[in-house]
């Protein structure tokens, strides 16, 4: 099936309330611009340098996502453009968003990164820093970023019954943090569920999937 194909099918079976970010890392704009002709208009990326190229190079009314991991020295490339980062997993990372937003004139809304796997190498914070970052004072001055939700990936396995715990563990997080109401810090998103386990992840809460190969095809 073509890329427009695919994302009719995909977006046919989401509920309204759940965002498509489409994956197009690695993908050529010729790609991309299939799934925008087809409507697609948030794309994520997670390479900056990669992101910073199509932006420029793509129409203007796309939202880049960044979904990678981030080195605090490549905020700035994407500062001036990016509409919302999900990887976000310590304070020193926010701090330097912060500063990048300010220098250009912007807010930047950001996703903070919850570690729900059981594997050591996904990134993240755990419920008692998520609630030590939120309530230090470097975090309340930051006016030019907003956390507008949280996101998490499950462990990579077969085991349904594993990604549920892990992704029921995230939503249970996201729910007893819905109530906080500081300036830069009113969550509404939660994003997890990529191509593999986007329809389980779905049915515990999610309200933002990542979906790449079901829709470009493997790289």
């Amino acid at each position: 099936m073509s890329i427009k194909e695919n994302l009719f099918e995909i977006k046919s079976e989401l509920p309204k309330n759940v965002t498509l970010v489409a994956v197009s890392k690695t993908k050529p704009i010729s790609d991309l611009m299939e799934a925008y002709d087809a409507d697609q208009r948030i794309f994520g990326e997670n390479k900056i340098q990669e992101m910073t190229e199509k932006w420029e190079a793509m129409p203007k009314d796309i939202q880049w996502h960044m979904i990678g991991h981030i080195q605090t020295n490549k905020v700035k490339y994407m500062a001036p453009y990016v509409s919302l980062i999900h990887g976000v997993d310590s304070l020193k990372l926010l701090e330097e968003i912060n500063k990048q937003a300010i220098k250009n004139n912007r807010i930047i809304d950001c996703l903070l990164q919850i570690h729900i796997a059981e594997e050591e190498t996904k990134f993240g914070l755990n419920e008692e820093e998520l609630d030590h970052l939120i309530d230090s004072d470097s975090f309340k001055t930051m006016s030019n970023i907003r956390i507008v939700g949280l996101m998490g990936m499950a462990t990579f396995t077969n085991n349904q019954s594993q990604i549920k715990k892990e992704f029921l563990l995230l939503k249970s997080i996201f729910d007893s943090k819905k109530a906080i109401s500081i300036v830069n810090c009113q969550l509404s998103i939660l994003s997890m569920g990529m191509s593999g386990d986007y329809k389980l992840a779905i049915e515990c809460g999610s309200s933002m999937v990542r979906i790449g190969s079901s829709i470009f095809g493997g790289r």
